[in-house]
């Protein structure tokens, strides 16, 4: 274990973090993870050779206490998202299509987090976040980088039963609408799916769904045809649809055979417009960060508490606020209001003139500013301190998977080097 000179203790996780840089990635073993299907033989090499900043070669560490807050924070958003009055103010700005309520919850949820001196701190809330099957893959590949360390990569029954869990999930979002009937055929949906960076991603989930019976295929919603009361791909009906589109509400003219069949209950569809207009729209932070308004919906106080502890002051960007929050833009950080991926995201202390136009102009909503929580790597032999954010993978009000991605500059890149997805390793 490589430790520098004058670096922390580690016996923390702060010092973990700072001063514990050493590789711990088994590149055959992860080769072995991301091909254990021959159909995906080559995966890891054109993972390597196209996506060179998808995987860390390290761990990011965090406590049992900031893992539990992140999980009763999940659970207690899921509650507040359940009462009437929240449910009523979220869908009355959405479009007609979030309305609709088949049944499903809502598949690979991700709820990110920065982690600091505070404790775990809300950013953001995603509807189809992307990363878990290749970040499991991830995590089953690590070894200790010395005998010191090996309590933190003993084998856990929960990392070889992933795969499972998440086939679990799937089938659980297809009983929410289809009740006991066997499930149908399958498609993983996405624009232009083999040039997405995440496409690595599409072919795991694909034969995950062979592995367990299910005709599954990897489809652009241009594919698709709504006739005769069924979506049709290639001459064959689909049953449900695992959406990873940023189209949230299916409004584009090439998704209107998807949004048809959504609208008419005919496909299975998950994650929907509904989840997304409920948990991702940035304004629901605003009312996730505003405790009289909790108090009035009906939110228990101990929700409350811990939501005022665990999500920054979010406010919308008007007109009327523009000369408090330029004024404050330092500590502040503006999202648009239908965003992801980070991007059209900016720190306030960076922010031009130019660039705070477009913020008024637009739809944006401003966070209280939170830092990242901080990682020392080596890459190529020299130390580089890296941020990072953790996103808890979810699935109906309970965590799955708990990932890091580190990267330098404002947000989440995927193009530092020796960035990317990195396994979380609770401290015991």
């Amino acid at each position: 274990m490589n430790r520098p000179t004058n670096s922390p203790a580690l016996n923390t996780v702060d010092g973990l973090n700072r001063a514990c840089f050493c590789r711990t990635l088994n590149a055959d073993r992860l080769r072995a993870n991301l091909e254990s299907d021959p159909s995906l033989a080559g995966l890891a090499h054109s993972i390597a050779e196209t996506r060179p900043h998808l995987f860390s070669s390290t761990v990011v560490f965090v406590s049992p206490a900031m893992a539990a807050t992140i999980a009763a924070t999940v659970a207690a958003i899921e509650r507040v998202i359940a009462l009437p009055q929240y449910q009523a103010a979220a869908l009355a700005r959405a479009p007609a299509i979030a309305h609709h309520a088949f049944g499903p919850a809502g598949a690979f949820m991700g709820y990110d987090f920065h982690l600091g001196p505070q404790g775990p701190q809300l950013i953001e809330i995603n509807t189809n976040a992307g990363g878990a099957l290749l970040t499991a893959a991830l995590a089953r590949a690590q070894r200790s980088c010395c005998e010191a360390m090996n309590w933190a990569f003993t084998p856990k029954t929960e990392l070889q039963t992933l795969e499972q869990t998440f086939f679990d999930m799937f089938a659980a979002e297809w009983q929410r609408q289809r009740g006991s009937s066997p499930m149908g055929t399958l498609a993983i949906v996405d624009d232009a799916p083999a040039t997405q960076y995440l496409a690595p991603e599409f072919e795991l989930l694909q034969q995950l769904f062979r592995r367990h019976g299910l005709a599954a295929s990897i489809a652009d919603p241009k594919e698709f045809e709504w006739r005769e009361d069924k979506l049709w791909r290639q001459g064959a009906v689909v049953d449900m649809v695992y959406n990873r589109l940023t189209d949230f509400y299916l409004s584009e003219p090439e998704h209107r055979a998807l949004r048809d069949s959504y609208e008419a209950g005919s496909v299975v569809l998950t994650p929907h417009p509904r989840a997304h207009a409920l948990h991702a729209d940035k304004r629901n932070l605003i009312a996730l960060s505003d405790d009289t308004l909790l108090a009035a919906w009906g939110a228990t106080e101990a929700d409350r508490d811990l939501l005022k502890d665990v999500v920054p002051q979010t406010r919308m960007v008007t007109a009327e606020r523009a000369g408090e929050l330029w004024a404050g833009r330092r500590r502040l950080f503006f999202k648009p209001v239908a965003g992801f991926g980070g991007k059209a995201a900016y720190r306030g202390d960076k922010l031009t003139r130019r660039v705070w136009g477009e913020i008024q102009a637009g739809d944006f909503v401003a966070q209280a500013l939170v830092s990242p929580g901080e990682r020392v790597i080596e890459v190529d032999g020299v130390q580089a301190d890296l941020k990072f954010d953790v996103r808890a993978y979810t699935y109906d009000g309970k965590v799955l998977l708990l990932a890091a991605r580190m990267y330098s500059g404002q947000t989440t890149n995927f193009r530092t080097p020796g960035g990317g997805f990195a396994p979380v390793v609770v401290v015991p």
